[in-house]
């Protein structure tokens, strides 16, 4: 039986980087994947969706030529197959790399096999089992797959399987008007399919405020995209020209028709098949593994982190997971999940950067919060552009003055959040933001000017 000071199980964003680090501490450590190194960011998520964001951008500008003077040659078309060959090397680049150092490591053995838990220290992997007083799981998660009237019939796309498309479809319909399902339905809407997005609850991604879900659905709808709101997905069903879709609906045709069908309902943790009940690791009830704030399990000497604890569901949380198992271990230092401030971004073009509260968590809060607001039509940079949909939006606590979120929903707004959320981590007032001297012309260079219009939030 191997034995070793740590294993590691999945090669998504944590994993890696913690086996560098073990490995460089003079441990030996096990590492062990199944599937494609690099995880869900390198494979099915980040690199290859957003390399797709940018040809569907290209195309966009292209189509919009005109309006900028510039006068193409003819129709904007899109080569399916050379968009995938693009997305495949620079994916294939990642995941190539992170196999090649994982292998290249000192102190590291790389299993590629399904790990399953033998008991709390113990490992199989494929015909080995492998032993060690430290375990990390990094198994990330997967699209979830609802148990719809229809769906064991009907062929249907995942966030997964729709990366290989290489012919345009006539017809995308989107089962989920969250994150994933936007992102591909704008990015196969501007290759040039029809697009209908449902979505069950009264507006798009839910999680954001009226104002932002309303701006997005204005950017797509523009597009040409139809939105389908209040409409559940009851039935899927083969049609004669491809596939429909069954909806419980107030409003609009209890049925749609298309050629493709993408589910974007969700994920679901990849914990169903580790053995986890061997090793007495605790799991929620939608299958995430429980940790503490330091990303223990509730069995000593198993960490869990990324996708499958159930704590941020980002390649940036995932990352940020490594790093504070990594301090805690190796630096000696104390950090907690509960450190970060919230934050992401929704890449739709023009996309949108989050930090911290929205406007209905900050109400229920219960602090004095003030606002400030701006359209994108009354940023320079974006008017320069011809990019000015969308607006901008500041949180301020009034009595600490410290911001308490934001959301950019704009042009550059994905890089521009950063600057709001690096005031939040170091607990200063928003006045050293708002005396700061930006850099013109620039979309971050609103955002002191923004501060100094801070009116009460309505009630």
């Amino acid at each position: 039986m191997p034995r070793f000071d740590a294993i590691v199980i999945g090669t998504g964003q944590a994993g890696p980087s913690l086996a560098a680090r073990l490995s460089a501490a003079g441990q030996r450590v096990a590492i062990v994947e199944r599937g494609r190194f690099g995880g869900t960011c390198v494979n099915t998520g980040c690199i290859p969706t957003k390399t797709l964001v940018a040809s569907a951008y290209v195309a966009h500008t292209a189509r919009r030529a005109r309006e900028y003077g510039v006068l193409a040659p003819g129709p904007v078309a899109v080569d399916m197959k050379l968009v995938k060959q693009r997305k495949d090397e620079i994916s294939g680049k990642s995941r190539n790399g992170v196999e090649s150092w994982l292998k290249g490591l000192s102190h590291c053995a790389v299993y590629e096999a399904h790990a399953r838990f033998e008991s709390p220290h113990e490992i199989r992997a494929g015909d080995d089992i492998l032993s060690a007083d430290r375990i990390f799981l990094n198994v990330g998660a997967r699209a979830t797959i609802p148990a719809l009237s229809g769906v064991e019939h009907t062929p249907y796309l995942t966030n997964a399987s729709i990366l290989e498309l290489e012919t345009l479809p006539r017809h995308l319909i989107v089962i989920g008007g969250g994150a994933v399902g936007l992102e591909f339905g704008q990015i196969f809407r501007r290759f040039g399919s029809e697009v209908t997005i449902v979505e069950r609850a009264s507006r798009l991604v839910p999680r954001e405020d009226d104002d932002i879900s309303s701006m997005v659905l204005e950017i797509l709808r523009a597009e040409g995209i139809h939105v389908r709101l209040d409409a559940t997905c009851i039935a899927l069903r083969r049609d004669e020209e491809g596939v429909a879709v069954r909806l419980d609906c107030t409003e609009g045709a209890p049925e749609v028709r298309g050629s493709h069908i993408l589910l974007a309902m969700g994920r679901t943790p990849n914990t169903n098949d580790l053995g986890l009940e061997k090793a007495g690791v605790k799991c929620d009830s939608k299958g995430y593994i429980v940790v503490s704030d330091e990303l223990l399990t509730n069995i000593p000497g198993i960490w869990a982190l990324g996708d499958c604890n159930g704590r941020g569901g980002f390649t940036h949380t995932s990352y940020n997971d490594f790093e504070i198992v990594a301090a805690n271990l190796l630096d000696h230092e104390s950090r907690r999940v509960s450190d970060r401030i919230t934050a992401y971004n929704l890449y739709i073009d023009p996309p949108l950067g989050r930090a911290g509260m929205t406007e209905s968590e900050a109400r229920s809060s219960g602090r004095r919060v003030l606002v400030a607001r701006r359209p994108m039509t009354r940023v320079g940079r974006a008017v320069e552009k011809g990019e000015t949909q969308g607006a901008m939006k500041i949180l301020v606590d009034a009595d600490s003055k410290q911001i308490v979120g934001a959301a950019i929903l704009g042009t550059g707004g994905d890089e521009v959040i950063h600057c709001i959320l690096d005031v939040m981590y170091s607990l200063a007032p928003y006045t050293v933001l708002q005396r700061a001297m930006h850099i013109h012309p620039t979309v971050s260079e609103l955002i002191p000017t923004m501060l100094g219009d801070l009116q009460p939030l309505a009630s």
